[in-house]
């Protein structure tokens, strides 16, 4: 059935790691809070080593979460930014999230894949956090993330979104090496 309604979600236990009356003042708390959501996916086996969040940088609160859930919802779509963006589109009812003028903030524990790199924009984001490299996710996962252009931070810089990254890098990376080590085993 083709016109059948396609849901996605967050694991269960979102609700109690996310204080949405929280305020994240900086990068790296912003940051920390990505990473802790992509161990807790892993500990909590509801997906990948992957966490991002959206913030309102005026307030510094979360309006987005979003953790990887591709396998436990059979959609390559489901990776952790594209969720976040979901989830602040849904409780903003806004598809540019900073349409508004809202300066749109969004911290991921790695690099945005090259999907997640077009969504950026589409979404409305502002500036751009990252903890793990690419290659940091290619080298210690089994993970591709695609394609992205040579000069990618500068492509977004020209669309207007700032780029900040290697903000709790070790953490971020910590957390993909646990991973990694586990895919192995169940080879």
């Amino acid at each position: 059935m083709l016109h059948a309604p396609i849901q996605l979600s967050l694991p269960e236990w979102i609700d109690e790691a996310v204080d949405l009356q929280a305020t994240y003042a900086d990068d790296a708390a912003k940051v920390a809070l990505a990473i802790a959501l992509s161990r807790i996916n892993i500990a909590r086996d509801t997906g990948g080593p992957f966490g991002a969040v959206v913030f309102d940088e005026a307030s510094g609160r979360v309006i987005g979460v979003g953790v990887n859930r591709v396998l436990p919802q059979s959609c390559s779509v489901a990776h952790a930014e594209m969720m976040a963006y979901m989830t602040a589109q849904a409780s903003t009812r806004k598809v540019r999230l900073n349409e508004d003028g809202a300066r749109i903030v969004l911290a991921s524990s790695s690099q945005p894949c090259c999907m997640c790199y077009g969504a950026t924009f589409w979404a409305g984001i502002d500036t751009l956090l990252i903890g793990a490299r690419s290659q940091d996710v290619m080298a210690l996962t089994a993970f591709d993330e695609g394609p992205l252009p040579a000069d990618w931070i500068g492509e977004l810089n020209r669309r207007g979104i700032a780029v900040r990254r290697d903000i709790g890098r070790e953490r971020a990376c910590e957390v993909l090496r646990d991973y990694g080590r586990e895919q192995h085993r169940a080879y």
